[in-house]
Parts: structure tokens; C-alpha cells; sequence
């Protein structure tokens, strides 16, 4: 089985690079042999771990999220990401855990394949 990384920096709302990171992970876990998916969120898309989202319109981070952590593909936040942004003491999506660097290395040195965004 194929081992991908995904490591997404951008803003949750920002721009669309997340957004595009989450939908490129959402169809490569619905593949008929779905790749070993992490995901690993960065810099300001860390944010995008926070629960009780409620945008005006569009597309919804959350619920993204929600359905990779459903199919119980590990998702981390950079902890000096988050530490530094304020949100690890908040509450975060079910399944979302803060990660540390050192997690990311190890992922990344396992990885067939990282894709960054």
C-alpha cells in the first residue's frame, strides 16, 4: 500500500490551498485502493482544527475534516503552530490531535510520496 503525506500550511478560510489539500485527500481515500493517508496541518492551518466552524457560505473545513477523521486517517497540527496561534487549549474536531515536529519527521521519512499545500 502506497504511503502519502500531506502537509497543508494555508489559512482555513484564506485562501483555497487547504481547501484543495482537503479535497485532493478526500478523493485519494475514496480510491478503489485508497493510499495510507496523514495529514498534517501547519502555520496558520492549524486553525482548521478548531470545532464549531460556521461559515457564511461555500465549502465547510469541518465537515472536510470530519471525513478523513471518520476513515481514521490520522490528522495532527503542529503544536508550535498551534501553541503560538492559541489554539491548542481550545476545543478541537473529534478525532484531531496536536502533533509535534518530530511526528512530522517520521511520517515524512515513511511517506512514498509528500505533498505539500
Amino acid at each position: 500500500m502506497q504511503k502519502i503525506t500531506l502537509i497543508a500550511n494555508g489559512a482555513a478560510y484564506g485562501s483555497e490551498s487547504l481547501f484543495n489539500c482537503l479535497r485532493l485527500a478526500i478523493a485519494l481515500s475514496e480510491q478503489q485502493s485508497p493510499p495510507a493517508l496523514k495529514l498534517f496541518l501547519m502555520s496558520d492551518a492549524v486553525t482548521a482544527g478548531l470545532r464549531q466552524q460556521n461559515p457564511a457560505e461555500g465549502y465547510n473545513i469541518q465537515q472536510m475534516l470530519e471525513i478523513l477523521t471518520a476513515q481514521n486517517i490520522p490528522v495532527r497540527l503542529c503544536k508550535t503552530c498551534a501553541d503560538g496561534r492559541g489554539v491548542s487549549a481550545l476545543p478541537l474536531i473529534d478525532g484531531i490531535e496536536v502533533g509535534t515536529l518530530v511526528e512530522l519527521a517520521k511520517w515524512v521519512l515513511e511517506a512514498d510520496k509528500v505533498l505539500t499545500f
